[in-house]
């Protein structure tokens, strides 16, 4: 083994094409080139072991040359190398291969060590040390997991919904109007004026129905409740659909089944690696999934709790974990559907239940005692709009961008909002919210 400088961009263009951990397997006996991070050095007697780390796994590298074992010794982990060397079949190894016979170049030194050793199995480490040491931190296997589950679900969810004829789209993320919900909004300067992070895409996605009738959006949304929980985020990553022609929410749910399958499976395909290191248990998602009227749920909390919720507006986490458990055990699924919220509690462009005029056509899926979904059939007329204002005291005019597409005819229309943080921190069991999100912006955290 040699060890050298870093290469330049002509010698990188004369050497063989580089292979990833993962393939080692496929080119026994041949001469490859791996790069990555040095992830361990284990020197002995008679043998230097590197364990190389890339974006596929872990590969080990054996140095037994005496003098090229006395070059590797200067080298601490995370040092960024280029390694040469011939694929050995050793049953010991991971994955039952390592690289012989190396040459090794280094491309990038590190100047400081990670707050804890990035080898160890188990992260050494409290929540805010990982949070504060990020860009180092999700380098160790298992917590860089969670986000390679994330990726999986996202792609599984546009695969099932392109399937199923509906179009990708990009919305503004700074809106003029803090008028989308009831949650507070954050303010900005907008070139002298006001303007408004946005809380979702909503008013957008609707409009989008009267232009390709299926869309679907997946992008931060932003949020300045004053929530400081395991479970709450002023920034997350919402995961939207909205679709056209729909008879109630039903057909609405009956998509966002789909999306969730799509989603599982991609998850078992794309992250299986992640989710074995992480022991993750992939629910199965019902062809049918459960559902109970919210009126009915009060009716059962306050039958087998000893407590009465009757007359409550919203369900509170609680009674979210009781109904979880009681779904499970009644039928065997982990998500629940929870329909007909009050109408005091839904946004003004929730379709009211017919013949019930107090309650909406509207859910939330609880997915292991969570509320992870919530969604609806929206009104499509626009003096129905108009009325539903009246109705609450406020006037159109602040809304007019908004109920503009509605002058022009609308179709019956519904959709739903998934939060792809929560979904991954109830599949990995994630304590907290901020083990499953990249950077998390709260009441307290803005780096890095």
């Amino acid at each position: 083994m040699m060890i050298s400088r870093p290469l330049s961009e002509e010698s990188f263009q004369e050497r063989p094409d580089r292979i990833l951990a993962t393939e080692l397997s496929r080119y026994a006996g041949k001469d490859v080139v791996l790069q990555g991070w040095l992830h361990r050095k284990r020197a002995l007697k008679s043998v230097v072991f590197l364990i190389l780390r890339d974006r596929s796994g872990l590969a080990q590298v054996v140095v037994r040359d005496p003098r090229a074992m006395a070059e590797a010794d200067p080298l601490g982990e995370e040092t960024v190398l280029r390694i040469a060397g011939t694929v050995t079949e050793n049953p010991q190894a991971p994955g039952g291969f390592e690289v012989t016979s190396p040459v090794v170049t280094t491309l990038s030194e590190p100047v400081a060590a990670p707050p804890f050793d990035l080898y160890r199995p188990a992260v050494p480490a409290t929540l805010p040390t990982i949070l504060d040491h990020a860009p180092v931190t999700l380098r160790h296997p298992r917590l860089r997991a969670p986000h390679a589950i994330a990726a999986a679900s996202v792609a599984g969810f546009r695969r099932a919904l392109d399937a199923r004829g509906f179009t990708e789209i990009h919305t503004p993320k700074v809106v003029a109007s803090a008028t989308e919900s009831g949650a507070d909004v954050f303010a900005i300067d907008w070139f002298g004026g006001e303007a408004y992070l946005a809380q979702s895409p909503q008013f957008f996605k609707q409009a989008m129905v009267g232009v390709f009738e299926r869309v679907y959006e997946t992008g931060p949304v932003f949020r300045a409740e004053p929530h400081d929980t395991a479970r709450h985020l002023a920034q997350y990553t919402s995961l939207d659909a909205e679709l056209g022609f729909v008879t109630d929410h039903r057909d609405v749910m009956a998509v966002l089944r789909e999306v969730l399958a799509g989603m599982t499976e991609a998850v078992g395909e794309g992250a299986f690696d992640a989710c074995a290191l992480l022991e993750v248990d992939l629910p199965r998602v019902p062809e049918r999934i459960p559902e109970i009227h919210f009126t009915d749920a009060q009716e059962l909390i306050a039958r087998d709790t000893g407590e009465d919720p009757r007359g409550e507006p919203d369900l509170s986490p609680a009674h979210e974990r009781f109904l979880s458990r009681w779904a499970l055990r009644e039928y065997g699924s982990e998500f629940l559907f929870v329909t007909g919220y009050p109408m005091a509690k839904r946004p003004f462009y929730t379709h009211p239940e017919p013949g019930r005029e107090e309650y909406s056509n509207s859910f939330d899926l609880l997915f292991r005692g969570l509320e992870l979904v919530t969604g609806g059939q929206r009104l499509h007329r626009y003096d129905d709009y108009l009325a539903a204002l009246a109705r609450r005291g406020e006037a159109p005019e602040p809304y007019a961008g908004y109920l503009a597409a509605f002058r022009h005819g609308m179709p019956p229309h519904g959709g739903f909002a998934l939060g792809l943080e929560r979904w991954t921190a109830r599949l990995t069991g994630a304590d907290n919210i901020r083990r499953t999100t990249l950077f998390p912006r709260d009441l307290h955290r803005l780096t890095p």
